[in-house]
């Protein structure tokens, strides 16, 4: 038989000799990369991103041997299969994987001592907070999955942080499916400080080699008489709901097939944040009928009705709790649920779950009674359907599944780990398994086994996942791809929403590839970066707001520099003199309530002379009378000085701390200082206040203090020894006083030490 040529493989003093095989569209796009500086690689799965990257950061090692590579992904799972990749390839010595399930302080060792770093993003994004991890000789910033980019995903702070810090910055952004619109695409862009884009698509002339394509068939399956009448009960339920909710006048419209879920999840939020009063307290009480409905439904039509008997039940175990919901107690004592509930039970009782398995059994029996030696994946949307997939598949020949699920565990459901999945993905590569019925886990990046059959279980409306799950086969030869649909169900509308959405992006894909290309390369790297120098808000934040939405905006803002404290009082110092205490409505009733409300307010009066708090939204915690909730904002306001500010969410107190700020800083030229400038004092208050100042020392020892040494100047000027005689001083504290005290004062470092 007559060999091949042999196959050629990269040559890099930093690549292991005979690793990487020569692929010309991949050295281009890492040339690009290196050459135009921060890229965006759009490349279908199966392409080689990694490799890619694994070039890229060869040669930026090379370049500044001084410097470290950090690699983001969004799971533990692909974060140890990168590092495992990159220990493949590179002689790189150093290559850490890093997750939250280090302890900090390990983290800060790993960050130290390693040359390339793959780590979560949210375990970066909080050690850049903290000071664990620097920025500054970071070389590379690879963001794997980079279409998760968007909104408040960590991905967006790492990449400000990093271009403002790091001497030399290259960013690698890559990913499979950007989605379908151009303005993801540009927020993508915009949040990862692109000035490239290389776009690959199946059809490009360089790829087709290595693009064997899959073929496609939708199987349109009919359900049982029984099955079709119990969903048309659970519609009757959602259409009673929508026809009361437009009858009080929240909705314009009762016909279901207007609205998603996601509609019924912004409705129930939009009356949340209106005043309470019998009208929104119905519609909230419908609305999260609606949601639960919505759930139900999608169960019953494309998982069959073991997985939506299931869902019922715990919502019967959460009725009859004495504090369940309304919305949870009604949707159980509703005629058309109960009567969709006992049709599900009769159809099970008959062994009857979706016909959906009886097509998805003679699929695989039919497969691999043909191709013994394949390999396959079933992909389901719920947990709850994996455990009956693989029920279903006991027993026929040729066929060894397994499940392959999350980490997190659900309603009592213990997930995998980590380590379970690995075991999993060596068992389908050696063979032992050749079916895995996987969850979404298996659609991003993980290094699975290519598979000559992909199953979809139903069809998901977003392209992106619908490219990743398809992706899965079709690597190393021609692959194929089914997807069950229920017909009269849900599961229709995905399909054809699959459809318009991938081809809508391919035609995106294909129109942007130039326009984006000129819009980015017109912009410099100096357009994106806001040195800290230039910072014209300074905002003090207490560090238990990290957390908060509020916080994340704030460091997001270019115009704002964020420094992260543990705060006296408040959770915002925005001057010298005005404080802000942020809470939630629920937050201020419960504070009424239990009487902290006051004690806070006396704080915060007495530390700064402009305090202010602010209130979230309008609805939420106990209940409580009005005229409470009046009285305590009149004391606030007469009686403690302090004004109360309500908005109506994260973003408007964002615009509302912002705007203050700008006030006090650049209007009246006021920084904030973490001692606020007190109301007018009484000569003994001010030199308490002064004594107070010293470190170490609080109100009890600045008396003890002023008793001892009379003056406020005799304790300035006492010396080391003079101090420690002091009851409650000693001589460390001593010795630091008198540092501070005669200290050469160094302006630059005021906001530096800060951050620290």
């Amino acid at each position: 038989m007559e060999r091949g040529p042999s196959p050629e493989y990269v040559k890099h003093p930093l690549i292991k000799e005979n690793t990487l095989e020569v692929r010309l569209y991949q050295q281009l796009l890492a040339v690009r990369t290196l050459e135009k500086g921060n890229t965006l690689i759009v490349a279908p799965t199966g392409l080689g991103k990694t490799v890619i990257a694994t070039l890229v950061i060869a040669e930026r090692l090379r370049r500044y041997p001084g410097g470290r590579v950090l690699f983001l992904a969004p799971t533990k799972p692909l974060v140890m299969q990168h590092a495992d990749t990159l220990s493949k390839f590179l002689k790189v010595e150093k290559i850490s994987a890093v997750t939250g399930s280090h302890s900090p302080e390990k983290r800060e060792e790993l960050y130290k001592n390693s040359k390339i770093i793959v780590a979560t993003p949210q375990t970066v994004e909080n050690d850049i907070l903290t000071g664990r991890l620097d920025l500054r000789d970071v070389v590379l910033v690879i963001f794997d999955e980079a279409h998760r980019a968007v909104g408040n995903y960590s991905y967006v702070y790492i990449a400000k942080k990093y271009m403002e810090e790091a001497e030399h910055p290259l960013i690698l952004a890559i990913t499979a499916s950007p989605g379908g619109e151009p303005e993801k695409i540009r927020e993508v862009m915009e949040n990862l400080y692109i000035r490239n884009v290389e776009i690959k698509t199946p059809y490009d002339p360089d790829v087709r080699p290595y693009i064997h394509g899959s073929a496609i068939e939708w199987k349109e399956i009919e359900l049982h008489p029984l099955h079709m009448e119990a969903i048309r009960y659970l519609k009757n339920a959602i259409r009673d709901r929508l026809r009361k909710l437009k009858e009080i006048g929240i909705i314009e419209s009762s016909d279901p097939a207007k609205y998603s879920r996601k509609d019924y999840i912004e409705l129930q939020n939009s009356i949340m944040k209106e005043e309470l009063n019998d009208i929104t307290r119905e519609a909230l009480v419908l609305s999260s009928s609606l949601v639960k409905l919505d759930h139900a439904l999608e169960l019953l039509e494309a998982q069959g009705t073991q997985p939506f008997l299931e869902f019922m039940e715990r919502i019967r175990l959460r009725s009859l709790s004495p504090k369940a919901p309304r919305s949870t107690k009604e949707i159980i004592k509703d005629e058309n649920v109960r009567n969709a509930i006992e049709l599900a039970k009769k159809l099970k009782e008959e062994g009857y779950i979706h016909r959906k398995l009886d097509v998805l059994r003679e699929e695989l029996s039919r497969f691999f009674k043909q191709r013994p030696q394949s390999k396959a994946i079933v992909f389901v949307q719920y947990r709850d359907s994996v455990d009956v997939i693989l029920e279903a598949l006991k027993g026929l020949d040729n066929i060894k599944p397994s499940p392959f699920i999350g980490q997190a565990s659900r309603d009592g459901r213990k997930g995998m780990s980590q380590k379970e999945q690995k075991t999993v993905i060596e068992k389908l590569r050696q063979g032992e398994i050749n079916v895995i019925v996987a969850t979404s886990v298996a659609e991003e990046g993980l290094d699975i086994p290519a598979v000559d059959l992909v199953i979809l279980y139903e069809p998901v409306p977003s392209e992106i996942r619908w490219i990743q799950r398809r992706g899965r086969t079709g690597r190393f030869g021609k692959g194929r791809v089914i997807v069950l649909v229920g017909k009269g169900t849900r599961d229709e509308a995905y399909m054809w929403a699959a459809k318009v959405r991938e081809r809508k992006m391919i035609d995106t894909l294909k129109k942007l590839r130039k326009t984006l290309n000129i819009e980015a390369t017109q912009r410099s790297l100096l357009d994106y970066v806001t040195p800290k120098k230039q910072a014209k808000l300074s905002v003090f934040v207490d560090q238990r707001e990290r957390s908060s939405e509020v916080f994340r905006l704030l460091m997001l803002d270019p115009e704002v520099d964020v420094v992260v404290k543990q705060l006296p009082v408040g959770d915002y110092i925005l001057s010298d003199r005005v404080v802000i205490e942020r809470k939630s409505y629920k937050d201020l009733v419960d504070s009424i309530i239990d009487g902290r409300l006051f004690s806070q307010a006396k704080e915060l009066s007495e530390t700064f002379s402009r305090p202010i708090i602010v209130v979230e939204g309008r609805n939420g915690g106990r209940s409580i009378h009005p005229n409470a909730i009046r009285g305590a904002i009149a004391s606030l306001s007469v009686d403690y000085g302090i004004p109360v500010v309500f908005t109506e969410g994260a973003e408007d107190t964002y615009n509302f701390i912002k705007i203050v700020a700008k006030r006090e800083q650049i209007e009246r030229n006021r920084l904030p200082r973490i001692r606020g400038e007190k109301k007018i004092l009484t000569k003994p208050e001010m030199q308490l206040f002064i004594v107070e100042s010293l470190p170490g020392v609080g109100p009890k020892l600045a008396r003890e203090l002023l008793r001892h040494f009379k003056t406020v100047e005799r304790v300035f000027t006492a010396s080391e020894r003079e101090l420690a005689t002091v009851e409650g001083v000693g001589e460390k504290r001593a010795k630091e006083i008198r540092e501070v005290i005669t200290s050469p004062f160094e302006e630059g470092k005021v906001y530096k030490d800060e951050e620290q």
